[in-house]
């Protein structure tokens, strides 16, 4: 059993969350351990699937404390490590960050339930249909906006945030069902794929070697 501060989170290829959590917690700067659930727990699966009306995984256990929820866990490692700055300084940047990265939390349903994050998928020419456009739409005019306002190369700008650790899953989702993007938001999605933290969960991700879920291995024709 692992010891001292533990990430725990369930499968790298689908699980948004268990990104979301590993990106904030490396965004702290905090050392710790993963720890890693079966996908195949029933509360996992579950939670994999959007058949939870909660998720508890990722969890970090800290000093006598666990946390889930992402946006809470992104909150508790704000508190412990204020030196990462992984909140923006300027108060309405911050009130910015919070926002986006709350509505990113609690909303595009019809983006998730239809474009499920799979890391290790492709599918050229993926049907897109306009539920799910409406919700690109939205994001990328977020992206649009914070570069615009905060200079980039991140939605803050010199620095990642919390906010491109709840929108870097999405990223992934674009790159799985060839999604189009204008040239300010490929060049925002190109940044996070680029991101050392990315590129060593896409990695693992891709070593993997559980088994698909077949009920998030979308065909092309979907």
């Amino acid at each position: 059993m692992a010891t001292g501060t533990v990430l725990r989170i369930s499968s790298r290829n689908y699980s948004s969350w268990s990104l979301r959590g590993f990106l904030l917690a490396r965004l702290s700067g905090l050392p710790f351990t993963v720890e890693v659930v079966s996908k195949d727990d029933p509360t996992t699966r579950a939670e994999l699937l959007m058949q939870s009306s909660s998720i508890r995984i990722p969890s970090l256990l800290h000093d006598g404390a666990e946390v889930w929820d992402t946006t809470a866990i992104g909150e508790f490692l704000n508190e412990l490590c204020p030196k990462a700055q992984m909140l923006p300084k300027d108060r309405m940047a911050r009130a910015r960050c919070r926002s986006i990265s709350g509505e990113m939390h609690a909303g595009f349903h019809a983006l998730r339930s239809s474009l499920p994050m799979n890391l290790r998928a492709h599918h050229p020419g993926f049907t897109v249909w306009s539920a799910a456009r409406a919700d690109i739409e939205r994001i990328c005019q977020t992206w649009r906006d914070c570069l615009a306002e905060w200079g980039g190369p991140w939605l803050f700008g010199a620095r990642p945030s919390v906010a491109d650790a709840f929108y870097a899953p999405v990223v992934t989702r674009f790159r799985t069902y060839d999604v189009k993007l204008d040239a300010v938001c490929e060049g925002y999605a190109k940044q996070v794929l680029a991101w050392p933290d990315m590129v060593e969960w896409a990695a693992d991700a891709e070593a993997e070697m559980d088994e698909k879920i077949e009920e998030l291995e979308l065909d092309a024709e979907f």
